[in-house]
Parts: structure tokens; C-alpha cells; sequence
């Protein structure tokens, strides 16, 4: 098995080095020759697709290797209805906060951005603490649209258990990636054998959260980081569990991720939030994927201290290119961008038909800025200046 060797205490980390990316493109390369069949690989992580395309890594993939993107963009996942009622609260009077990926996402009738346009007072920040701050010098209600995976979970849990003001309120749409995970394994149409687990993730989990997934689905998980050569590396040791058949996680990150993780993170999150039952967007009702406040924040849950009368105000159905967009299929690892034919037409950066388009951590806002299978021009700048191959 060919692993990065770790750096010892006084070395630099290097994690572009063209000759250890060579050493495992010929492994994936012996790995891969006498297979029967193509395998498919399912990474549920923005983060990875950004450094996968970015770098043009699918590029030095043998062509029986497939390697997907699953739902690891909590904007994309985040459901419509759940951006409608960040979108009825702004048009009701509330200051909205929310992160700047979620600026844009259509929701039924409107965008956030849309409704700022239009009057509603919505503020991009980059940390809950930002919402905090603002309620802080302010008498008018403030409300966060709170999402993302665990590790912006944890962050939210942070501020309410800090002793927020009265006026301060959290609409959560943060996801909880485990169970999701189980349901792209049952598609048949995704067929994925092995996973790539999010290192970041796991920085807060531990990557033993994986072992009961692992026993129930048959397929491996690799715990992955984020520079080309942690990709390259987990993808080498995945393939190898696939061919010998071995059904087990892999921590290959083990820089940041320990078995059992970070466990003060964990006690602020699940002190704050339980698991719900709830629809992500495009793919599926997931048993226990949402991430909601538990009753005895009832005082800081917008849903509870405010009534949202969805019914009565959404009226009109979505736009007939929204009802066309393949953000579901293509998160599910059932399509790519290039299967919609909406991308780099219709939908754009600029111009976003559906959420994959307008998050950052989006397969389609990624294949459009640096190519997917074709590394696109900025892939290509960025290998040229890193020298990785």
C-alpha cells in the first residue's frame, strides 16, 4: 500500500510533490488494470470536488475509475421550503443573517437576494458570531438562517449556549451527514462501492462514527483530506479495500482526525441540537439527517417564536426551469453537470437556476469554474503554477 510519508516534526508538510503524485497515479494505475469492472467512488464533500477539479485530478485517474460527488454541499441539500421561511421571516421585518452561499438559492418564489432587492433587510456574514454581534446593537428581532453540515453546527450551538439577547433568534437547516450516506448507498443507481469520508467532518465525529455504516452497507469509507495528495492517497488505499474485499474504515487523514474525535465539540452540538427527520433538497426524505433545536431552546428557535405562514404565501409554483434542473440527480451521483442541459446556458454563476449552480461547494458552480473530467482553464493555471504533475 503507498501512503504520503508523514513529516516528521521539523520538516515542511508538502502535499503538491509531483514525483509522490506520479507514485500513486501508477499505483491507481496497477490497481485498476485487470479489474472486471469499473469501480465508482462517492466522496460526500464540496471541499473535495473544489480540489478534485481544481487540480484536474480525475485527469490522472485510470478511465475504470470513477470518482462521483454526493451530497457533501449542505447549501445545495438545503430544501426549498427551508429557504422560504428565511425568505417569509426577511419580508416580515426581521434583520435575516445568513452565510453568503445562501444569498442566492432560489427557494419557491424568490431568492434571499431577491428579497433584499425588494426591501427585506438581509445581511451576508461569515460567522454566527457576526448575527450575535448584530443583535447585540440592535432592538429588532434578528434571526440566523443557520445551515451547514456537524463542524457549522458546532459553531451555531456555540453562540446560543454564549447567552444570546432576547431579540436573537436561529432558523436551523443544518444537515447531519451519516444518515444521508446510508441512502445514496441503497440507490441502485449510484452503485458507489466505496466511500470518501470528509476530513473535516471527522475532525468533529471521529472517523469510528463510520464503522456502524460500514457493517450495515458492506462498502468501505476512507476519511480523506483535502490537499491533492490526500485525495490521491485515500483514493489508492479505497481501491485497494475494494479489490481484496475488505469492509472497514480507513482513517487517512490522521493528522486532524482521531478515532473518536472532538469531544467537546460533541457536547455543545448535541447538548443544542437532535436529529430530525426532514427532505434534502432534490434527493430524498433522510430519517434523522436535519439537525434541530432541541424543546428547551424553544426561546432561541425561530420556529417556534415565529408563526410562518408558508401556505397562504407561497401561492405560484416553482419557475418551469427550476422544475427542470438535475441538482437532485446530480448530488445523488446519478448525473454530472454536463447530463443537464440548463448548465452553462440558462443556469450560470450569474444567473443560477438551481442551488448547485450558486454554492461554492456546488458540482455545478465547480465543473463551471474549473471543468469536471476536462480540467477547464483555471484547473489547468493552477496545475501549471503548483507544478503537481
Amino acid at each position: 500500500m503507498i501512503r504520503a510519508r508523514m513529516a516528521k516534526p521539523s520538516e515542511r508538510l508538502e502535499f503538491r510533490d509531483p514525483e509522490r503524485v506520479q507514485a500513486f497515479r501508477q499505483a491507481l494505475d496497477r490497481l485498476c488494470r485487470d479489474l472486471p469492472e469499473p469501480i465508482s467512488i462517492m466522496h460526500v464533500c464540496g471541499t473535495h470536488e473544489q480540489s478534485i477539479a481544481r487540480f484536474g485530478l480525475r485527469s490522472l485517474l485510470p478511465p475504470n475509475l470513477r470518482v462521483i460527488m454526493g451530497p457533501g454541499c449542505p447549501v445545495c441539500v438545503t430544501d426549498m421550503p427551508e429557504v422560504d421561511e428565511a425568505v417569509y421571516l426577511a419580508e416580515q421585518g426581521v434583520i435575516l443573517a445568513t452565510f453568503g452561499d445562501m444569498f442566492r438559492v432560489p427557494g419557491t418564489r424568490k431568492s434571499l437576494a431577491e428579497a433584499k432587492a425588494e426591501g427585506a433587510d438581509v445581511r451576508v456574514i461569515y460567522s454566527p458570531w457576526e448575527a450575535l454581534q448584530i443583535a447585540r446593537e440592535t432592538d429588532r428581532e434578528v434571526v440566523f438562517f443557520a445551515t451547514g453540515f456537524e463542524t457549522t453546527a458546532v459553531a451555531t450551538a456555540a453562540v446560543i449556549l454564549s447567552g444570546p439577547p432576547k431579540n436573537f433568534s436561529v432558523l436551523s437547516a443544518h444537515k447531519y451527514i451519516p444518515p444521508v450516506m446510508e441512502i445514496v448507498a441503497e440507490m441502485p443507481q449510484t452503485r458507489a462501492q466505496g466511500f470518501l469520508a470528509a476530513g473535516h467532518a471527522a475532525t468533529i465525529t471521529g472517523w469510528k462514527i463510520f464503522e456502524r455504516f460500514v457493517e450495515r452497507q458492506g462498502i468501505p469509507v476512507v476519511v480523506a483530506g483535502f490537499e491533492p495528495l490526500d485525495i490521491l492517497s485515500a483514493l489508492v488505499q479505497l481501491v485497494e479495500l475494494i479489490r481484496r474485499g475488505e469492509k472497514r474504515v480507513v482513517n487517512a487523514y490522521p493528522r486532524c482526525v482521531t478515532p473518536e474525535g472532538n469531544r467537546n465539540a460533541q457536547r455543545l452540538l448535541w447538548e443544542v441540537f437532535e436529529t430530525e427527520s426532514g427532505v434534502w433538497r432534490g434527493i430524498a426524505y433522510v430519517p434523522n439527517g436535519n439537525l434541530r433545536l432541541r424543546r428547551k431552546y424553544a426561546w432561541v428557535d425561530a420556529r417556534a417564536r415565529f408563526e410562518i405562514r408558508l401556505s397562504e404565501w407561497l401561492g405560484d409554483a416553482p419557475p418551469r426551469l427550476t422544475q427542470e434542473c438535475l441538482c437532485g440527480n446530480i448530488m445523488a451521483g446519478i448525473a454530472t453537470p454536463y447530463d443537464c442541459r440548463l448548465f452553462g446556458k440558462e443556469c450560470t454563476p450569474e444567473n443560477p437556476v438551481g442551488a448547485c449552480m450558486v454554492s461554492s461547494e456546488g458540482a455545478c458552480r465547480i465543473w463551471y469554474e474549473y471543468g469536471g473530467h476536462i480540467t477547464g482553464p483555471k484547473g489547468m493555471r493552477e496545475l501549471e503554477g503548483t507544478d503537481l504533475t
